[in-house]
């Protein structure tokens, strides 16, 4: 498996959006929420910083084997290597007892970026061993940036991403905005504030872009805290038994409708709801209860 390193091509925005908003419900019904949970704490920065002063093999080990640890991989012996090539990195997911990386030959100069390539690499041996994956390969590289991100390594992905005059880069195959839209959902499950963590302009800001999105998903009808213009727009449209295009939700059942479906805006599961009350719905997925006004 391999991880896609751009310089000066760097795209924005949400392309990714749905194959994003499948990996999080995949990753919830994979795993389940007690097995998601099980990841509370973001990996701590000084665990996978490389010293300028330390060996860059036994350094680079050192990160990879922090990471095996926050991903709860059984423990095993580190080999890393470095070479020239077209990715970032490579992994070999072979059933052990080693674990196999290759790093990119530039990565011996560019030492911040080491936990950031090894982050998405071992994220490929945790969903290789639990048996999660999408067909299509492009498809299943963003699911490996999603999950990295979700369950907590993922911010160094982000992180490792820097456009100014002295550099432009970007690791991964989210863009950043997505990066920072997943981060943002782990953020209000676990209670986290990564912002600290970010040593790259552009990536705070990418997480900020986001963290918008991630936000307003947790506002929108037929949630409670939707604003009141929405509100109306949602109950006009319910009485007519159809929503227009564009809408976050879909009815059934006639005019006016009878239910009403919409995803939820932790685990992106679809949920479908009696239509016209006011009530509390439990995702079957992630076990989230939603304060809605259907």
């Amino acid at each position: 498996m391999t991880n896609r390193q751009e310089g000066d091509r760097v795209a924005h925005g949400f392309p990714h959006l749905a194959t994003v908003e499948a990996s999080l419900t995949a990753l919830y019904r994979h795993l389940s929420p007690d097995g998601v949970h099980r990841y509370p704490a973001s990996v701590p920065a000084a665990d996978v910083a490389l010293g300028d002063d330390e060996d860059l093999r036994p350094g680079t080990q050192r990160v990879a084997r922090a990471l095996v640890r926050h991903l709860r991989l059984p423990e095993a012996r580190m080999v890393v290597g470095f070479r020239p090539m077209e990715y970032a990195a490579t992994v070999e997911l072979a059933a052990g007892p080693e674990y196999r990386v290759e790093l990119n030959e530039r990565f011996r100069t560019r030492r911040r970026d080491i936990g950031a390539a090894l982050a998405h690499e071992i994220t490929h041996v945790l969903l290789h061993r639990l048996g999660l994956a999408f067909p299509d390969t492009h498809e299943n590289e963003i699911l490996t940036d999603v999950v990295t991100a979700y369950l907590g390594a993922g911010w160094l992905l982000l992180d490792a991403y820097r456009q100014d005059g002295v550099e432009s880069q970007r690791l991964g195959y989210l863009t950043p905005e997505e990066f920072g839209y997943v981060l943002a959902k782990r953020a209000a499950v676990f209670g986290e504030d990564p912002s600290p963590w970010f040593t790259s302009a552009v990536a705070y800001e990418a997480w900020t872009r986001g963290r918008a999105r991630a936000d307003r998903e947790r506002t929108l009808p037929p949630l409670t805290g939707a604003g009141w213009a929405e509100h109306r727009r949602y109950a006009w449209e319910r009485r007519r038994g159809r929503a227009n295009d564009g809408a976050p939700y879909a009815f059934h059942g006639g005019a006016p409708a009878t239910g009403v479906s919409f995803r939820c805006p932790v685990c992106r599961g679809r949920l479908r709801i009696p239509a016209g009350r006011t009530l509390r719905a439990r995702c079957g997925v992630c076990r989230t209860v939603l304060e809605c006004a259907g």
